[in-house]
């Protein structure tokens, strides 16, 4: 079942306060797709992809200026951080508009909560701030969950899924419901469901495959099957939410919008738990190059893909794989003859899209040592970088002429390397001063490491390590003493040849002491009783290790390394510090 209504009133359905502007960029006779963003929740559970609240909020940031119409900020019942975090970006983030010309309002707010009225007026204190905004509470309806995880009978769940939703309603005129593991669950017991959650307020009704279970032509039967048999489906909008258990996320949620979707939940670079959720630069590039298949359009900025892919990159330290499709390195590379031979006489033999189109940058030669400052300041705000102050405009000058100086031409990924690297590191409780190594094949590597804490002290330490990152890394334990594992260690070069920037990205978890790195640790407990290097997923229940991820970059890959380490240390010592002020509620 396709809805065939014009697109200014399905999107008065969806998003309410629609500006004239909205509704003069849309496509006659197709509906708007409204983009629902959750990386910053459940992309966040990604085993890893801890982000502190600098970094949510200019990932939500960024996702304003794509024109991204929702964004999912967190679960704000889980933690004082994360409630902290959604409220920070409602207050700050909810009001923009720059760059969303297309959409002519702001990005709605949302806050993800369960189906009990604690959780959802914790979720509404932290959302309220922002102009548009949203609270999102979810039900499990499959058999499975409702006798193994939730232990209630399908009239219970019913009737704490009206109410729930009634007591949403009551504080927010926009309420989003989610059917948990809706893929897994009678489709006839559904309907009974969503036909109640209508009835108390709901406007939007989400269909998650929560784990990954189901194939597109199901996919898009169910949504035929829901709309047809739920009264009032005609008064709400249809979510998809797909997980990437079988590599079928992405087309599992076209399948959706073929069967009546008018909104799709995604995250960039589809980071999410286990195998990942659908990728929205799958969906916006899948709608945008096949227009003939969808009856649905967008008005996000497509330019805007590359930048937020790189930025979840950097801050998650998930890297991209390189064939991924979109923002993968190998997306626009033709290594084989023909391929090339192809492309250099018509782009369209073996191209479907430009890189342009996604915001890839051709341009290998950008600036130089003689370029002057406001030929950087001008590149900087075309890279996206509008909110440098002066201050930070200079120091960023400084630094692409020294490396000018080095490599002869800055490209844009050298640019943006050191402006990620500067501008988006955790508090400072320590910072790199000085590193010398000395290695070798036929002498001990050795690192001598001066770090300086954030109350003006200086401290040298030295150390012998089994290669020359080994002694660096040892030595900087040396100074910080801070109990560790390292999980991840890699190294990536910004731009081709031999004096490319390097970024390293390395990731630790806390362990319990020194000697046993190996055990569990059992750090700071809170009142839900969760320790400090510890992650409970509200959802779920699950608990798994917290890791923290740290960036470096330098044309010099060890001191690049030093920084890396230093970074996520930092990241490491602020949770810690963090977590012993809170007191976290306990979760229910």
């Amino acid at each position: 079942m396709r809805y065939e209504d014009d697109a200014p009133a399905r999107l008065d359905a969806a998003v309410r306060k629609t500006s004239q502007s909205s509704r003069a960029s849309a496509v006659v006779g197709k509906d708007r797709l409204i983009l629902f963003d959750t990386t910053l929740r459940d992309g966040e559970q990604s085993p890893g992809a801890t982000l502190n609240l600098k970094e949510k909020v200019e990932i939500a940031r960024v996702l304003s200026r794509f024109g991204v119409d929702i964004c999912e900020a967190g679960f704000p019942i889980a933690s004082p951080g994360d409630f902290e975090a959604v409220k920070t970006i409602a207050t700050e983030i909810g009001p923009l508009m720059t760059g969303r010309e297309a959409t002519g309002q702001p990005m709605r707010i949302c806050g993800l909560s369960r189906a009990s009225e604690k959780d959802i007026q914790r979720c509404f204190d932290a959302v309220k701030h922002a102009p548009l905004h949203r609270i999102h509470t979810f039900l499990a309806t499959s058999d499975i969950h409702l006798k193994h995880k939730l232990n209630i009978s399908r009239e219970e769940c019913i009737e704490r899924a009206a109410k729930a939703v009634k007591f949403a309603s009551s504080l927010s005129e926009d309420v989003e419901f989610s059917t948990e593991d809706a893929m897994r669950s009678d489709p006839k017991f559904l309907v009974e469901v969503l036909k109640e959650v209508i009835a108390a307020g709901a406007t939007t009704l989400n269909i998650p495959d929560t784990v990954g279970f189901t194939t597109p032509i199901e996919y898009q039967q169910v949504f035929e099957y829901l709309i047809a048999n739920t009264p009032g489906a005609d008064k709400v909008v249809w979510s998809t939410h797909c997980h990437n258990d079988l590599g079928l996320a992405t087309a599992n949620s076209l399948a959706g919008i073929a069967g009546g979707a008018r909104q799709v939940e995604v995250t960039v670079n589809g980071i999410g738990e286990r195998a990942g959720n659908t990728a929205i630069e799958e969906i916006i590039m899948a709608v945008r190059t096949r227009p003939q298949q969808f009856n649905v359009y967008t008005s996000v900025d497509a330019t805007q893909i590359t930048r937020a892919s790189r930025m979840v990159t950097s801050f998650t330290g998930m890297a991209v794989q390189p064939n991924k499709a979109i923002v993968g390195e190998n997306a626009f590379a033709h290594e084989a003859g023909i391929h090339q031979d192809g492309v250099l006489k018509h782009a369209e033999t073996y191209e479907i899209m430009t890189p342009e189109s996604v915001g890839l940058s051709t341009n290998s030669l950008v600036l130089g040592k003689h370029s002057g400052k406001h030929a950087y300041k001008a590149r900087l705000e075309e890279l996206g970088y509008t909110d440098l102050s002066p201050q930070q405009i200079d120091e960023f000058v400084d630094k692409f002429k020294r490396l000018a100086d080095e490599k002869k031409v800055v490209t844009d990924a050298d640019m943006e390397a050191i402006v990620a690297d500067e501008i988006y590191q955790p508090e400072h409780v320590w910072e790199l001063r000085s590193i010398h190594v000395t290695a070798g094949n036929l002498v001990k590597a050795t690192a001598t490491v001066s770090l300086v804490h954030i109350d003006g002290h200086e401290v040298t330490e030295a150390a012998v390590g089994a290669g020359p990152v080994d002694a660096i890394f040892t030595s900087i334990q040396q100074v910080v003493r801070v109990p560790n594992r390292l999980v991840q260690y890699k190294i990536n070069a910004v731009t081709e040849g031999v004096d490319a920037i390097g970024e390293v990205v390395t990731k630790l978890e806390f362990v319990e002491d020194y000697e046993s790195p190996e055990k569990s640790r059992r750090l700071q407990r809170t009142d839900s009783g969760i320790d400090a290097g510890e992650f409970k997923n509200p959802q779920t229940g699950s608990v798994t290790n917290r890791n923290f991820t740290g960036h470096g970059a330098d044309t010099d890959i060890l001191v690049a390394s030093a920084k890396s380490y230093l970074s996520a240390l930092n990241r490491m010592i602020s949770h810690k510090k963090q977590i012993s002020m809170q007191q976290t509620p306990p979760l229910e």
